[in-house]
């Protein structure tokens, strides 16, 4: 099973290219600090700018990074189904752990178009695959019944849930399979998802925080619940402005501060206002990131 911080990783930048040096200290030093598993190339990642080479590099050099010390999570979803295929394909052959695969983006496929997508993604592989539900971004929401549809397809094991939907764990508990993974997909939820069964979240404050993340889990399920509280507090400022602007633009501007990679995004992307900038600071500063 999937639990605890899971971070949606970054991918750096060096004047336009990906910056593989400062992408592998990263990661090194989020597996030092904790963290359970890392997803790499998904949205927090930039994956809508990256080409399909630097895709799959990524790919292959986080599982040569990881060394089988955490699960790696592939970004393997995309609006064509016959592109998550070769993802998918390729992520399995590189030795991921897991694909994570997003729910189509713009084409608004119906119900049946939907069970079809991950029905055609998960046949091509063995590869475990994590369900990527995101209304507010791809604009279509799996329903209950394509869940229970899709429950019967052995190698669909999980969800990476950003619906904000904070009964979708629960409800779903009742008809899912046993061991089928519930991963939160927003920050600002994760208590109230914890709390109704699920078992972890892919985060993007864990980029930045990931030694307080993967505690604010540990806490939970060893039962501690005040210490999970005053943990949970604590993050609470850093996770709110992370999204006060398109991320992960100000996780990238913080582990710039951080001295970890260059704060460089890629277009439509743009750099932080000077407000959000200053906010930033402060709360890394009280954090004693800096």
């Amino acid at each position: 099973m999937l639990k605890g911080s899971i971070p949606a990783i970054i991918t750096p930048f060096s004047k336009g290219e990906v910056d593989y040096d400062s992408f592998e200290k990263l990661l090194k030093w989020q597996i030092k600090e904790g963290i359970s598993g890392v997803t790499v190339c998904g949205t927090t990642g930039e994956s809508p700018t990256l080409s399909h080479d630097e895709h799959m590099t990524l790919v292959e050099f986080a599982i040569k990074v990881a060394s089988k010390k955490i699960p790696v999570i592939a970004g393997t979803g995309s609006n064509s189904t016959k592109e998550a295929i070769e993802f998918t394909k390729h992520a399995y052959k590189s030795g991921a752990n897991y694909g994570l695969v997003v729910t189509p983006y713009y084409n608004k496929p119906n119900q049946l178009g939907l069970i079809n997508h991950f029905k055609k993604i998960a046949k091509v592989t063995p590869l475990k695959q994590l369900i990527y539900n995101i209304p507010g971004r791809s604009i279509v929401d799996l329903s209950y019944e394509s869940f229970k549809e899709l429950n019967k397809v052995s190698n669909i094991v999980g969800i990476k849930d950003a619906s904000n939907d904070l009964s979708r764990p629960l409800v779903m508990r009742t008809f899912m399979k046993k061991d089928f993974n519930y991963i939160s997909g927003e920050d600002g939820t994760i208590a109230g998802y914890l709390a109704q069964g699920g078992h972890g979240c892919i985060s993007v404050t864990a980029n930045v925080a990931p030694k307080l993340t993967s505690k604010l889990h540990h806490y939970w399920q060893i039962k501690n619940y005040k210490e999970f509280d005053k943990v949970n507090l604590k993050l609470a400022p850093l996770s709110k402005i992370l999204f006060t602007e398109p991320s992960p633009t100000p996780a990238k501007y913080a582990l710039s501060l951080m001295g970890k990679c260059s704060s460089e995004v890629r277009s439509p992307l743009i750099g932080l206002s000077n407000d959000t900038k200053r906010q930033i600071k402060k709360i890394i500063k009280d954090l004693n990131f800096i």
